[in-house]
């Protein structure tokens, strides 16, 4: 056992970052066991019969099939996947998945907003191809279905065609709404964009916002809301210029909506909005949504509704966001490279999916990858949610966070490459996250996860978080169990840490049945509120006794 030595400042209002110096990894007396000679499996030290195998003591204690007595995984309902998909192989996701179309056509050009209000309940409508500018939002009544199977694409930007040469940029006018106020968190909080919701595309690929016209340069814009200009670095002519305008492309309070094989692009969603907007019991599907402004989809009351086969990539803010539903399903979805636009990365809603105030429903079947913050992240008052199978790679902050909720189980997801991140706030500790990061919730089943190469492998976090509609917000009844962690290099580590007002209670986490692959068996790869231990002093502890460490490179 080593301790770690800390350093805790507050960076939010009941919020804490730890700085942790990782000791030298043996002392005298401390190894118990070279590097690559054995393997700790359960209860009993084997000679290995290589230097990198893994050898259960006897097949009843294999971690790879065991389950913690009294913790039977939970069936997904009937379709849904029970296997992660494949980070490499193409994604089967978007308007090609679609079926084809039957109904009232809508035509480039037409209003599609009166064309579906003046049309009764039930009828579905099918755009032709090629692109519609929606000037306003578009209000479906119950049991409508919005469709194309001809590759429509819906589009909330206006095109910017009187450019004047000026001091070697390029300007046009009156096109910007009045000056707004803030809302969101920022990546940069001094400069403080990314709230600003008028995207520039210049030939459909995004530009990057700058503070002023000073630092208009190629491939950048400058909005002056003041005097009502837009500002280019590049030469616009013979270029198509958009600007996103439009707040929202679809959303109503009827219920039983379908929407299915659009693309749906360069909405000026506000911070925290979406682009779609579901209802009770609507079905998203086979849709490319993209590169609009802050949320790709919410799920907004929308109870039994289903998101499935999208594709939603380049949004500003956040793939999809979820909040207030009762039984809702994210399933099959690609959700990529979402955060374009500059949000807090480490710790504002930024990234793949989050979801807040939502109780049961699933989040299945996913590729969630390269996000600029958390992959999927639960948070504030979810209950009974499950989280399985979903390949969760490279994204900026956790993998998965499950943060102030309860009930919850997270299982058969593989895990990797996340929270590699260097921005605001980032860092590289248990309080920092990991591949999976319980903050601070009750009653949630970690099992049958593959978790490897994160910037640690499991964090637990109890955090002084005030209360709620459950009473205190407290870390009770954790169990991890049956998964695999990789954990290699640097300061990564599993284990708990806590806040000195939210001790946790002895036995209120069980980590148990788990096989960790360490790039050395004496290494500290686990820590205890600030201990630092190696796979046998852990092992000591309590925790993890009959889990298997190895050196082994893969044992799944």
């Amino acid at each position: 056992m080593k301790t770690a030595a800390a350093v805790v400042a507050t960076v939010a209002v009941g919020t804490f970052a730890v700085t942790t110096a990782l000791p030298a990894h043996s002392e005298p007396g401390d190894n118990v066991l070279a590097q690559g000679e054995f393997s700790l499996a359960p209860q009993t030290l084997l000679p290995a019969a290589s230097s990198d195998s893994l050898l259960p003591a006897a097949p009843s204690d294999d971690p790879l099939h065991a389950v913690l007595p009294g913790v039977q995984p939970t069936p997904p309902p009937p379709n849904l996947p029970t296997t992660p998909p494949s980070a490499d192989a193409a994604f089967p996701s978007g308007p090609s998945q679609a079926p084809k179309c039957d109904g009232v056509t809508i035509k480039q050009g037409q209003d599609a907003a009166k064309i579906v209000d003046d049309a009764p309940t039930g009828t579905t409508f099918c755009f032709t191809a090629g692109w519609h500018r929606i000037t306003q939002t578009i209000h479906p009544k119950a049991d409508q279905v919005l469709a194309s199977d001809q590759g429509a694409v819906l589009t909330g930007s206006v095109p910017l065609t009187k450019w004047t040469a000026s001091h070697g940029d390029w300007v046009t006018t009156g096109v910007l709404p009045p000056a707004y106020p803030q809302t969101g968190q920022c990546e940069d909080n001094v400069a403080n964009l990314c709230y600003l919701r008028e995207q520039v595309f210049l030939n459909s690929k995004h530009l990057t916002r700058v503070a002023s016209r000073e630092k208009v340069a190629p491939g950048t814009f400058y909005a002056d809301y003041a005097a009502n200009a837009v500002y280019l670095g590049d030469d616009p002519h013979g270029r198509s210029v958009e600007m996103s305008k439009t707040e929202t492309a679809i959303q109503s309070t009827a219920g039983g909506v379908t929407v299915r094989g659009l693309t749906i692009e360069h909405f000026a969603t506000p911070p925290q909005s979406g682009a779609v907007v579901l209802g009770l019991g609507w079905k998203v599907i086979a849709n490319d949504i993209r590169w609009n402004h802050a949320v790709g989809v919410m799920l907004v009351n929308a109870d039994g509704a289903v998101l499935e086969k999208n594709f939603i990539h380049s949004n500003g803010q956040l793939g999809i966001g979820q909040y207030s539903t009762l039984k809702g399903t994210i399933s099959a979805n690609e959700v990529s490279y979402n955060n374009t636009d500059g949000f807090w990365i480490a710790d504002w809603e930024s990234g793949g999916i989050k979801t807040t105030w939502s109780s049961g429903g699933w989040v299945t079947g996913n590729l969630i990858k390269l996000n600029r913050g958390v992959g999927l992240w639960s948070d504030a008052y979810d209950d009974g949610r499950t989280f399985n199978a979903n390949q969760i790679v490279d994204n900026a902050a956790d993998g998965i966070r499950y943060e102030i909720g309860r009930n919850g189980v997270i299982e058969k997801n593989a895990i990797s490459g996340n929270g590699l991140g260097t921005g605001r706030g980032s860092g590289t500790s248990l309080w920092d996250g990991g591949g999976i990061n319980i903050n601070t919730s009750s009653n949630v089943q970690v099992r049958d996860n593959v978790v490897a190469d994160n910037v640690n492998g499991i964090s637990i976090q109890s955090r002084t978080r005030g209360s709620g509609p459950w009473g205190l917000n407290v870390l009770r009844d954790i169990v991890v169990s049956s998964n695999q962690v990789t954990m290699r290099g640097g300061t990564t580590a599993t284990g708990m840490v806590q806040n000195a007002g939210a001790a946790i209670p002895l036995g209120e986490v069980t980590l148990d049945k788990n096989t960790y692959i360490l790039d050395s068996l004496t290494a500290d790869r686990f820590q205890q509120t600030g201990e630092w231990y190696s796979a046998q002093e852990w092992r000591k502890t309590g925790q993890d006794t009959t889990s298997t460490f190895t050196t082994r490179r893969s044992a799944r």
